[in-house]
Order: C-alpha cells, then structure tokens, then sequence
C-alpha cells in the first residue's frame, strides 16, 4: 500500500477547506490577517514543528550550547514525537551560518544505495519504477553522519547530552499531538502489515495512538542510548548496522556491512541568486533546492507587488516559474559524484532571461519540456535555530514518504527510509540508479542573507511542495512586506505535474493546480480562465517554520499554523 506524504494530512486539510481560514482571524494590534503573534526574543530562537522539540532546543541554548547543539537535541526529539516524518533512518540536510567566520556552510547527509543493487534487480522482477515501500527503496541513513559532521564542526557539546532529553521522552512516554496523531492514523493499516513496526509503532500491535495519549517507544530510548555511548560508530560499524544488515538480509534486501562502514556525509558549496537585493542560499544537487533559485530568477523581472497578493497575475506567473523548474528538475537533478549537473548555468541571470520567453501571460503551458542551459562540457521536519552568537541553523530531515519505507528493524525503534523510490530505472537517465549513488533529494533547508549577514533562516517542508513554498514565503515577505508569520500563514497554492525526477515529462494537460481555501474564488476562476485546471481535492500546502534577524539583531520567529509547531525564545 503506498502512503504518500499528501495522503496523511486528512485532518490537518479538513482545517482548511472546512471554511476556517488563517486570515479570518481579526487581531488587536494592526498586525494584519494571521494565526498569531510573531515571536520575539533578543538571546535565543528555536522553531520546529512539534513544540515538546522546540523546548528542548531552547533549553539547549539556555544551558550554553549554540545554534549546532539545539538543533541537534531538537531533531533527536522529533525522532520521537514525529516518527513518521523523521528519524535516525533518514537522511538529513543543513545550512550552517558561522557567526565566528562570518561564512556560510552545507552539509549533505544524504545516503547512497547500496553497492549491490543495480537496475537488474528491478527489472528481472519486471518493476520499472523503485517501490516506494519494502526493502528495495532503502539507501543509507545518513541522519546520525550528519549529526556528528555537524557537532564536531560547531557544536560544543557531547552528543550524550544533547540526546538526553529525546531518551527520556522516548522511555517514559509524551502525549502525542493532533496534526501527528492524524498522520500516524492514516498510516496504521500499513504498518500493522510489518511485525516489527506493529509492536513498534501502534498500540498492542493494531492502531495508532489518539491526540493526547502518551506514547513511549522504549526501544528508541536503547538505540539513542547506543548512540550516547557510542557516537555513530554504534551506528556505522557497530551493533546498530549489525542488526540493520541482519534485517536486511531477512528482509531481501542489499545492505551489506560496508555500505554502512563505508558511508560519509560530504560538507558542500552553498548557491545562491539575489533576488531583489537578498541573496537566497541552497544547497546544489543531489537536492532540488536550486528550484528555488530558478523561480526567484524568472520571477523577480515582474512587479509582483503591483499585482497584487495572491491575484491571479502573480500566482499565474508563480506557476509558470515552477513548470519551468521543474521540467530542469526532472532533467537535470541528480548525484554531482556520477554525472555533470549544469548548476551554474541553471540558476544564472541569462538563463532566466531565456526561460522567461517561454511564458504566455494569459496562457497556461500545457507541455513543458526542459530548458537547453547548454551543457557543453515530495515526510519530513524542517527546523530553524538561531543563538545569541548569531549562529543559524537551517535543518532540515526526512523518512521521505510517512514511516518511510513503512518497515522497522527489529527492535532499533526507527524505520528506515525509502528515498530510493526517487532513483530512475531509465540507464540513461542522470538520476538513474547505481550502487553506491546518491538519489534525486526533495529536502531543501533555505537560508537568506542581506548585507552580508543572516536575515532570514527557514524552510518549508513538503516533497514537490518545498521550493513552491519557499518561493511563496520569500515573496511574501520581500515583495508584499509581510512579517515572519503572516508569510507563513498566508493562503498557499501548489502546482501539481508528473514531471518527475525519474525522468516522466509533464503530463499533457500542464498538470493541475490546489488552492487553499484562502485563495478568493474570482482568483481560481480567472486562474480557470487562464487555462489552468484546478485540483479540488485535498492537498498538502507544506509545513514552515522561519526566524527573521532583524537590523538590531532582535530575532522574530513564525511557525506554520498547518502543524503543530512552535517558534520559542528567550
């Protein structure tokens, strides 16, 4: 049973078709139509989804750590408490500003395939796609690499502390939170087809816990233990991938003890564009976040702030922007260690100038190939953390689809991601699979820079949702002069096409295009009589979370609304 990530936000999405919009809330004060106050604190800021993480993060800070150290503790508790988006069987994704150095760096934690897999083994099974569960979608949890990359370089505190706090809400138990239990629910059925998942993730083996039931899961609380004494050799090389070979081997799955041994975690060159005077940071490929980048450079060439927020003209042109991204998405995204991505030419000014040409102002695209950049030679958690040093931590971690590949080792009490289902099987495709390479990545953390120092550290987590959300989130606040939260809680759409990084070009008909209910109906219909076609059923909009510096250093968090986060601080 496949449970896609958009499939499990039910509840959460009843919200918002239900006639309760964010922007129908009236608020003292004249800070405009949004879900509540922006956060301010002078010291310290943490933002996650789950607000149990929030806290540990801020205590983190208040016991001397920095922006590395509460970042760390804070996604060790979301290991717990949102187990289907993330866990130490996924991969993770950060971008660090040193306040010492005054730089910006990128780490990929992604994981690789295993050595012994090849497309052979998928098509002598006659499949021509990856699953999107079972052992044939695992790659290597680079989670705990990352983590230790991250604390070695600027952290200050031994891992056993920061992981303190998630070991003791994994052994003695948290209530479980409403946008959580409603994911955890819709993924019940699947995981009770796994004995080791039923005894790990549902109560007496047959269902997921309520909104308010305290959940335990002593079995991460040993794991994390591990990890304690340990560090990622535990993980690597010692009884933790002992005991995920083990499982793989009974499983049919590849994992051999040196796919484990063997695997690093790489620190990388960040990209970025400036739009309107910011400079915009992602990470480069295997990642999609130069997506981002490439929008932002088709978009800033309109007066977006002259047509209007959310009106038709601007977010036709948005849509447009994103087809075009993601035609080269699906083209040209892949591992940089196997094939040659034209990053520089993607995201460059000309390029854009190029790709612009492409777009009919009053017409919507109904075949969308990619762009010639002439190559010569989307479950997940996104969190931000800023200290009072002026450190910034944009993390962002993943299972990819909910509980990943929807199978648990053993008794290690995480289970395993299934980001291999985005490898192509096509041989000639960039993205196509290899032992040992890393797949096509949805997670992208965002940072932005304005005069040369950190302005604002955030992201929206979401599979194809991320760089359309960001994208959204940025022209909010630079275009439309929204703060923090309102650009947060502000009505999103989502364009919806099969171009896919397997190398699917998009469908016909352009795809199709959800609206939040915030979107006024005279705008879909003129989006409508653009051409382009509406999609009324129940979609994911992403999850946010941002921290905004402003010029005296004064941090302001927002939180999105659409779970059940919060921005902290002191």
């Amino acid at each position: 049973m496949r449970i896609d990530r958009l499939a499990l936000y039910s509840w959460m999405l009843w919200l918002m078709t239900s006639g309760i919009a964010w922007s129908q809330y009236d608020r003292p004060g004249g800070t405009g139509p949004q879900s509540r106050s922006v956060v301010m604190a002078r010291h310290g800021m943490v933002a996650t989804s789950q607000p149990l993480a929030s806290q540990v993060g801020l205590r983190i800070l208040q016991a001397g750590g920095n922006a590395a150290d509460a970042a760390i503790a804070a996604n060790a508790v979301l290991g717990v408490v949102e187990p289907m988006s993330c866990g130490i069987g996924g991969d993770l994704f950060v971008l660090y500003w040193d306040a010492k150095t005054g730089k910006l760096y990128g780490l990929n934690a992604s994981g690789r395939a295993p050595k012994e897999l090849s497309i052979e083994d998928f098509t002598s099974r006659q499949l021509t796609q990856v699953p999107v569960s079972g052992p044939l979608s695992w790659t290597v949890p680079g989670c705990v690499d990352g983590w230790e990359e991250l604390r070695s370089r600027f952290g200050t505190k031994p891992l056993g502390e920061l992981l303190a706090p998630a070991i003791e809400y994994a052994e003695q138990g948290f209530p479980v939170s409403e946008v959580i239990a409603a994911e955890w629910a819709a993924a019940a059925t699947a995981l009770a087809a796994s004995p080791e998942s039923a005894a790990t993730w549902l109560i007496d083996g047959q269902r997921a816990p309520h909104a308010g039931e305290v959940f335990r899961n002593p079995r991460l609380a040993a794991t994390y233990q591990l990890l304690a004494i340990g560090g990622k050799e535990a993980f690597y090389r010692g009884p933790i991938a002992a005991a995920i070979v083990a499982y793989s081997e009974a499983q049919g799955g590849c994992f051999t003890p040196a796919d484990f041994a063997e695997h690093r975690s790489e620190w990388v060159e960040p990209v970025s564009t400036n739009y309107r005077g910011y400079d915009v940071w992602q990470l480069p490929p295997n990642g999609q976040g130069i997506a981002v980048l490439q929008m932002l450079n088709i978009l800033e060439a309109y007066d977006l702030k002259a047509m209007g927020h959310n009106s038709a003209e601007y977010l036709h042109l948005l849509i447009e922007a994103k087809k075009l991204a993601f035609a080269d998405r699906a083209k040209f995204y892949a591992d940089p260690a196997f094939v040659d991505v034209p990053v520089a030419r993607l995201i460059s000014k000309d390029y854009a100038n190029a790709q612009r040409k492409r777009i009919d102002p009053n017409r919507a695209a109904v075949n969308v190939p990619a762009g010639d950049p002439q190559l010569q030679s989307g479950d997940t958690i996104y969190l931000a953390v800023v200290d009072g040093a002026g450190n910034c931590c944009s993390l962002i971690q993943s299972n990819y689809y909910g509980f990943g590949s929807l199978l648990t080792p053993g008794e290690l009490g995480f289970c395993l991601q299934n980001r291999g289902a985005l490898f192509s099987l096509d041989p000639a495709h960039a993205n196509a699979l290899q032992g040992g390479k890393r797949p096509f990545h949805t997670i992208t953390p965002g940072l932005v820079t304005h005069q040369g120092k950190p302005w604002l550290c955030f992201g929206v987590m979401g599979g194809d949702m991320q760089p359309q959300g960001q994208v959204q989130v940025l022209v909010n606040m630079i275009d439309f002069g929204m703060n923090v939260q309102a650009a947060g809680d502000a009505a999103r759409v989502r364009h919806l096409g099969s171009a896919a990084p397997t190398g699917a070009p998009m469908d016909a008909a352009g795809g199709t295009v959800a609206c939040e209910s915030g979107i006024p109906a005279a705008v879909r219909a003129a989006l409508e009589m653009r051409g382009h076609v509406l999609d009324k059923s129940r979609q994911s909009f992403g999850g946010y979370q941002g921290i905004h510096i402003d010029q005296q250093g004064t941090l302001h968090g927002g939180t999105d609304p659409r779970k059940d986060g919060a921005a902290v601080g002191y």
